[in-house]
């Protein structure tokens, strides 16, 4: 059997580092895509692994890492969109930067690292999509309006696409993870407030004041791990939801009304 080879975007960390050693653990070529990938060194030494630079923001970026990972593997069998910028604090206090920071990141990055790799599956018949989301993509907290309205697009970008590319042989997945301990909130989240706007301050504080008692999962593998479960799944399986949280909120989502799920989150913040 040919090796088969997956892009990893958001390689440098996180949920994307562990499944770089994930896949590449289990035979895989992987392309473990990153900004900076100068800075990486673990990665660098592992068999099979390539680093190359790939700002999800840079079209000219992105084409050119998987021109390249093409041509070291030969083709590309598996993307996973995992590179993510989060953001919090008021709508109306966003910072026009924020606002389309968030977007350009999580939604439009998206979009142009699968046009990207699209033309490589398409010649073969074959391949998966994996788009990591976040149980925020079915589910809304408090003052993170842009981070959700981001995650919720992925998921029906990711719902409408695959009715396109399932009679190609091109599968499509979901990963949603609950709250992990990753290093994300100190990389990748922009925390913005209330701004000077008073009005909502005293509920915004409220909020904040609860933010580091969330709990948060340390088996951050297990990500990793439906990661390469959803790459590898053949089934018409959708969704992957990972996390004891992930799982309870999005089933209780799905057997409660509108009003019945808001006062459960408001009673948990």
């Amino acid at each position: 059997m040919m090796t088969k080879k997956v892009l990893i975007t958001g390689a440098s960390s996180g949920f994307g580092k562990d499944a770089v050693r994930l896949f590449q653990k289990n035979g895989w070529n992987v392309i473990a895509s990153m900004r900076s990938p100068e800075k990486e060194t673990e990665l660098a030494g592992l068999d099979q692994v390539m680093l190359v630079r790939l700002d999800v923001t840079d079209s000219e970026s992105i084409q050119h890492a998987v021109g390249e990972g093409v041509a070291r593997f030969g083709g590309i069998d598996a993307l996973v969109n995992n590179a993510g910028y989060g953001s919090l604090g008021v709508l109306e206090a966003a910072p026009e930067e924020v606002v389309r920071q968030q977007f350009d990141v999580n939604v439009f990055g998206v979009i142009e690292v699968i046009k990207a790799v699209l033309p490589h599956m398409r010649s073969n018949r074959s391949g998966v999509i994996v788009n990591v989301s976040s149980m925020g993509g079915r589910i809304a907290f408090p003052f993170s309006t842009l981070y959700h309205a981001t995650k919720y697009a992925v998921e029906g970008i990711s719902e409408s696409l695959q009715y396109e590319l399932e009679p190609l042989g091109i599968r499509v997945k979901i990963v949603e993870p609950g709250g992990y301990r990753t290093d994300f909130a100190g990389r990748s989240l922009a925390t913005f407030g209330a701004g000077d706007l008073l009005d909502y301050m005293p509920a915004y504080d409220a909020f904040a004041a609860q933010v580091d008692n969330w709990p948060m999962s340390d088996r951050i593998w297990e990500v990793a791990e439906a990661i390469y479960q959803a790459a590898n799944d053949h089934s018409q399986q959708l969704r992957y939801p990972v996390g004891a949280d992930a799982v309870q909120l999005l089933q209780a989502r799905k057997e409660m009304d509108d009003l019945a799920i808001k006062n459960l989150i408001a009673a948990h913040i």
